[in-house]
């Protein structure tokens, strides 16, 4: 099974890419590298080429909270809030699955700049439609990839559940998961995009094997979206 992971940003030049292809347990890793001097959306329909089935995983919010958008829609300036606590406002159901689950508070797509980085994984997913001329729906049942897909993945929530070393770009703890096909497969030392990248690809194999923890309320994640993260003590 082929994955891509996609540690984005809203630069191209700095959104960290993997190709990789599940094996069992492992992740082969056969590229690694960032989008500098690339068409990013080109090299991933080129990555994507004739297989069947694939995978992407991109680190970025790919829906927004649903109260926010059914409040803005009639909002006018100057009227009062919402009435709705801003936690309940600003973020998704899944980052307060995270936060109770992991004990990490992903950056709310409700009120940070991460929107920024949203807008540009949306658009480079589209991007990547138009390019292979396929729909690439999200995915939502683990262990079951029906032609190209995409989830929503989150590096630092796959550090907790692993009980792994917590500093953004580190692989410690991951030794065991990623096998480099090549040196030349391997990141560069001080890449974190790069090594962000590599735990998207790793996000994307536990989706594949079946481990990602699924919503219970499965018609809010389709509006928001949803963090895909294996249960806490994975191993």
């Amino acid at each position: 099974m082929r994955v891509i992971g996609i540690d984005c940003a809203v630069q191209r030049e700095k959104t960290g890419l993997v190709l990789a292809d599940v094996e069992g347990p492992l992740v082969a890793v056969r590229v690694v590298r960032t989008g500098k001097g690339a068409d990013v959306a080109a090299l991933v329909a080129e990555w994507l080429g004739e297989v069947d089935a694939a995978l992407l995983a991109l680190d970025a919010p790919l829906g927004w909270p649903a109260p926010l958008g059914a409040w803005l829609a009639t909002h006018t300036a100057g009227a009062a809030a919402s009435g709705m606590p801003a936690n309940e406002l600003f973020r998704r159901v899944t980052d307060r699955h995270i936060h109770a689950t992991l004990g990490k508070l992903p950056l709310e797509v409700g009120a940070d700049r991460i929107a920024r980085t949203a807008h540009a994984a949306l658009t480079l997913l589209d991007e990547v439609r138009g390019r292979t001329g396929r729909p690439i729906p999200l995915g939502w049942t683990p262990g079951t990839i029906d032609g190209v897909q995409a989830i929503e993945v989150y590096p630092a929530a796959t550090r907790r559940a692993y009980g792994a070393d917590r500093e953004r770009g580190s692989l410690a703890g991951f030794e065991a998961r990623l096998r480099f096909v090549s040196p030349a497969a391997e990141p560069a030392g001080d890449e974190t995009d790069q090594r962000d990248a590599l735990l998207c690809a790793v996000a994307a194999a536990d989706f594949v094997r079946g481990v990602a923890v699924p919503p219970l309320d499965v018609a809010t994640a389709r509006r928001e979206g949803w963090i895909w993260a294996p249960p806490p003590g994975t191993t």
